[in-house]
């Protein structure tokens, strides 16, 4: 299994150590067997679990396809940088009506979109009227220095704007209105387009996958979650293109969990991605299972990625899409636990539940079941959004 995470700065032994703790809280619950060792052989960053689930006895090699190195190179600016970066992601998404059609699918993940925006601002606001207290009180003594009072007082100000504004970057972990910025920035800097450095590091990812498809496994599966749904979807669609699927391989699945993929496609130089998706949606050499919830206020919840950008060719068959029904596979006392924390929510899908249905994060990755033999025959949600609502819907550039 290769997990392609979303925009991450953080070391991957994050995702092994979550792993570890939820399957082995999912096994308690689900009254089944799994423990992980570490990964001795080379390639990327992973871990090798051993599992009993069902009588059966499976082992599964987990591997993260990093690219949290590209992620902190986008972090690394300045103060003014940031607030530069801001203005230039409000505009790409408001001026090209991006935003208010996205506003059509689901009010979380947009919301989501603005928080950073105004939580920036709202922490100048607080920079600015700090600094203005300052240039007031200096003001007074004008009587007794006279206009040395108004430049100490004008500096002072400066230098207290600064303070404030670089405590509340140093506050980021608790805000995350800078680290949102960056990473709806990361897309919106490119209009949708994906830089050079990510391109080279998908091509990459693309090898490691194909190589695997000659292992003497029963199934390749590909996990893409939040933005890493969208870089799934093309490293699949180059590596079919490519006639890097053996016919006689190993099963080729693909699990998109929580994705925000419209917060891409929609916009007007995402061209790749939206052919992508196109080409993707209508392929035999996979099976594409799409699983949100609308409790997850940060993902396009139920929104066929493929209908929704409005590329959706007459043969589509991906992705199924259904929801994780948090509201039910949790239960109410989990779930009043964990209804506010939004940043924890979008994570479920890698976690245990308390009360799980028919999608368990464990089984899939790790159990004796393909992901199409598990979901075969399994309806998608009723809910499920799939009309063309993207204004761009261009698949050349």
């Amino acid at each position: 299994m290769f997990y392609i995470p979303g925009y991450d700065p953080i070391h991957p032994r994050r995702y092994r150590e979550l792993y570890r703790k939820e399957a082995a809280a999912q096994a308690e619950i689900s009254g089944y067997e799994i423990a992980l060792r570490p990964k001795k052989t080379k390639g990327p960053y992973g871990w090798h679990v051993k599992a009993r689930i069902e009588g059966a006895e499976t082992r599964a090699d987990i591997e993260v396809l990093v690219w949290s190195d590209i992620v902190r190179d986008s972090m690394a600016t300045t103060i003014p940088a940031t607030y530069l970066q801001l203005l230039r992601t409000a505009w790409e998404y408001i001026a090209t009506g991006a935003l208010g059609r996205l506003m059509r699918l689901r009010k979380g993940p947009v919301i989501a979109a603005l928080y950073p925006i105004g939580m920036l601002l709202a922490q100048l606001l607080v920079a600015l009227l700090l600094g203005w207290v300052v240039y007031a009180l200096a003001s007074l003594a004008t009587p007794l220095i006279g206009a040395a009072a108004q430049v100490l007082g004008g500096m002072g100000a400066l230098a207290m704007i600064w303070a404030v504004l670089r405590w509340f970057k140093r506050k980021d972990g608790k805000f995350y209105a800078y680290y949102l910025m960056h990473d709806y920035a990361f897309s919106a800097r490119y209009r949708g387009a994906n830089p050079d450095a990510l391109e080279t590091r998908m091509a990459a990812f693309q090898d490691v996958i194909a190589r695997a498809l000659t292992d003497d496994v029963e199934e390749v599966l590909v996990v893409g979650h939040s933005s890493g749904a969208h870089l799934a979807v093309s490293i699949l669609a180059d590596l079919i293109r490519a006639g890097r699927v053996p016919a006689n391989g190993p099963k080729l699945a693909f699990l998109s969990l929580g994705q925000v993929v419209p917060m891409v496609s929609f916009l007007r130089e995402a061209h790749r991605l939206r052919a992508d998706l196109r080409y993707l949606s209508a392929r035999e050499e996979l099976t594409w299972v799409d699983v949100t919830a609308p409790g997850d206020g940060c993902a396009f919840a139920l929104c066929d990625p493929v209908a929704v950008s409005g590329v959706a060719p007459e043969n589509k068959r991906w992705p199924l899409v259904f929801s994780a029904q948090f509201t039910r596979s949790l239960s109410p006392a989990r779930w009043a636990e964990l209804r506010w924390k939004f940043f924890r929510l979008h994570f479920q899908y890698l976690c245990a539940f308390d009360r799980p249905l028919d999608y368990d994060y464990f089984q899939i990755t790790a159990g004796p079941v393909s992901l199409a033999a598990r979901y075969a025959g399994r309806p998608p949600s009723a809910s499920r959004i799939d009309v063309p609502v993207s204004k761009f819907t261009s698949v050349a550039a």
